[in-house]
């Protein structure tokens, strides 16, 4: 077999398989020319048949032939493009934006809540700190009229002794003679001065607030009264007061300062 037919035959094969239309022209194309060069021909079934190859594989691709996108002035494809118009980076900034939107928005919910509990938490301080300040100035006027009221306390218990001593010198001296300047000149005199200086100190304790208190017929109070002893009353005292008097008491400001010392009239 000649190398002319073997060609031929080859040409002949390949364009049968990619183009029917393709075989009839090589092979018309060799009949009419049969001097032509065996290489030129080759070269031109070649490049035909690439052609015509890419077209084959082209229309029995199962892929689905997509649109080519046009390139960009710098060579690059651009990227694509949805039904919208917005590009994959134009949604994937969006999303971002969103989510950076809601983070936003709770860490702003986070940020009053936390100022709240502030707000509440400082304005709880402030109102124990006006209260303990309220408190404290109760108790230092408290304390300033207490040390006013009470200052002399020590300094009257101090002289109650000498008040209970010139009772007991008012008292030695008889009711008969007290009075008696002719016969009893220098009792009645000595009784009239004790009188005056009992009467004189007792100004000057109810100017200070010191007041005498405790006689005989009071109803016994245990809050001002020490009772020494209880006793039955032939005069017919009632029962629960104060029979006797053993040594008065005093209050300063209305406050005890010595309870008042006496016997108690007990039920028969």
């Amino acid at each position: 077999m000649s190398l002319r037919s073997q060609s031929l035959r080859i040409a002949r094969a390949v364009s049968k398989e990619l183009h029917p239309t393709a075989h009839r022209c090589v092979a018309s194309s060799a009949l009419r020319d049969p001097q032509r060069p065996l290489i030129a021909n080759y070269h031109s079934l070649s490049s035909s048949n690439d052609s015509l190859a890419a077209n084959y594989f082209r229309n029995f691709s199962t892929k689905p032939e997509e649109a080519q996108e046009p390139a960009s002035p710098e060579g690059e494809t651009p990227p694509p493009i949805d039904d919208n118009g917005a590009t994959d980076a134009t949604k994937e900034a969006a999303t971002e934006a969103a989510a950076d939107t809601k983070e936003g928005g709770g860490e702003a919910k986070n940020d009053v809540a936390d100022l709240e509990n502030q707000i509440k938490e400082l304005k709880d301080n402030l109102l124990r700190s006006l209260a303990e300040q309220e408190n404290t100035r109760r108790i230092a006027q408290r304390d300033v009229a207490n040390a006013k009221n009470f200052a002399i306390s020590s300094f009257a218990k101090s002289l109650l002794d000498t008040s209970d001593n010139l009772t007991r010198a008012l008292d030695s001296v008889p009711e008969e003679v007290r009075h008696d300047h002719d016969n009893h000149n220098v009792l009645a005199n000595l009784y009239e001065g004790v009188k005056m200086t009992d009467d004189g100190l007792a100004k000057a304790f109810a100017k200070n607030g010191l007041v005498k208190y405790g006689d005989r017929g009071d109803k016994f109070d245990p809050n001002i009264h020490e009772a020494l002893f209880e006793y039955p009353d032939p005069d017919g005292e009632a029962p629960g007061n104060v029979g006797q008097v053993m040594k008065v008491g005093f209050m300063l400001n209305k406050r005890v300062l010595r309870p008042a010392e006496v016997g108690v009239v007990k039920a028969p």
